[in-house]
């Protein structure tokens, strides 16, 4: 099939790869001209594991291209996704000035039969307004489907290639057909292809983030509350996980959410809630107690240097919001980050791949460390703000010594308290009890 897709950020550029993969003709749109030279040479503008191989192999054997050019890539496209971001407004609510604008690119140049395939998480009723906007500019009808993507940063590639659910929203039958043959290469493992109405697959998408970001918040909030009474977060999690009605997933106590869709998204859903003249008391309960977690680790700092941080040198393990990916939109460390910098205090950090965009924010006011044991040097405290695979056994002796104090706040809870109490270390995790 020949497909065109529009946005080459992290959707639009995971979704073109995994479909030229399965033998599909893709071609990927960009306007920004820039990007889409180095996507021709190979450089990959975001990092994201196994990408990299696939976009290479694919545009070698000439099923994946890139182009700025809507007039050459449009036409003899059989299905055009739109994958262009949907940021959050200062209402809260999804900006769409994007998905406007590639409708106005789209429309001269689509054929009769083509269907453009909505994959940007959008507000409900999206759809429905973009087959009216297409109606208007081309004087027919353009069959419009909302295809809603799940994908987990730093996972994109399994989550594509071996989905938990394909989920399609259309209003012909004939659509979500189409549709269906073109995923069939991804469901042969019996994973459901779930056909709805237009509707019912936007909200599924918001709806799904939303539920995740509760379990979130809930765990975190509890874990709080555990330290406060004398009970182990730990302990706890394992006596509700067995449950199979509550099961074991998104029950790890952290320092809060961030990245590109839960915060967006828990917020955009309000702001849906809300242009209908109804409050969601979930929703905005779930985004406070995210955005107080996020306080936690400088709190505990303070607490324990007793509010004279402006005389110590911390050291921040992990930036990106989450492990395997460089993205650091709404992640946890920069809100600590900040709080440090306007304390006074000099802050050196490493993360594996997320140097780069903290770099682009701070500057020089942070030392950026090539090993994550360089941070260490005359440390009076690390703080374990992500939980990458290469912090989870270090070489505590060597860190005793390279530190001027002893002392871990680790907000994933990624070292055994008992043992770190051993070792002679102060150790504060999250909702931890040591006995």
């Amino acid at each position: 099939m020949k497909l065109a897709i529009v946005g080459t950020g992290y959707v639009g550029l995971v979704t073109g790869t995994c479909f030229s993969e399965s033998g599909n003709d893709v071609t990927c749109i960009d306007i920004d001209e820039a990007k889409i030279a180095a996507l021709r040479r190979g450089e990959i503008p975001i990092y994201e594991p196994g990408l990299s191989e696939l976009v290479l192999r694919n545009s070698a054997a000439g099923r994946l291209s890139f182009t700025s050019d809507y007039e050459s890539a449009v036409p003899p496209a059989q299905c055009v996704f739109i994958a262009v971001g949907t940021p959050q407004s200062d209402d809260g609510a999804a900006n769409l000035t994007g998905l406007w604008a590639v409708a106005e690119s789209l429309a001269p140049h689509l054929s009769p039969q083509a269907i453009v395939v909505i994959k940007s998480t959008v507000p409900v009723g999206t759809n429905r307004r973009l087959s009216a906007r297409l109606k208007e500019l081309t004087g027919r009808d353009i069959d419009v489907a909302s295809n809603p993507e799940f994908l987990k940063e730093g996972a994109a590639i399994e989550d594509f290639t071996k989905p938990d659910r394909v989920v399609v929203g259309a209003d012909r039958s004939e659509v979500a057909q189409t549709l269906m043959e073109l995923y069939q290469p991804f469901l042969r493992n019996e994973n459901p292809y779930l056909s709805m109405g237009l509707e019912s697959a936007e909200m599924t998408k918001y709806v799904a983030n939303c539920m995740l970001a509760t379990k979130i918040s809930f765990i975190n909030e509890m874990a709080n509350l555990c330290e406060h009474v004398g009970a182990d977060i730990n302990d706890v999690r394992r006596g509700m996980g067995h449950d199979r009605r509550i099961g074991f997933s998104f029950l790890f106590p952290g320092v809060g959410y961030g990245g590109s869709c839960f915060p967006k998204d828990v917020r955009a859903l309000q702001a849906v809630a809300e242009s209908h003249d109804m409050q969601t008391e979930i929703l905005g309960a779930v985004d406070r107690v995210n955005e107080a977690q996020k306080q936690v680790l400088f709190q505990k700092l303070q607490r324990h240097f007793q509010d004279n941080l402006s005389a110590c040198v911390i050291a921040i393990w992990g930036l990106a919001f989450k492990p395997r990916t460089d993205d650091v939109r709404e992640a946890p460390a920069l809100v600590l980050i900040d709080r440090l910098l306007e304390s006074g205090a000099t802050v050196r950090v490493h993360d594996p791949v997320a140097h780069d965009n903290v770099r682009a924010i701070y500057g020089d006011r942070l030392t950026y460390c090539k090993h994550h044991y360089d941070t260490l040097d005359s440390a009076d405290a690390l703080v374990v703000t992500t939980e990458w695979s290469e912090f989870r056994t270090p070489d505590f002796s060597y860190i005793k010594h390279k530190m001027r104090q002893p002392v871990i706040f680790d907000g994933r809870n990624l070292f055994d308290p008992h043992k770190m109490r051993e070792l002679g270390f102060y150790y504060s995790g999250i909702g931890l009890h040591l006995s």
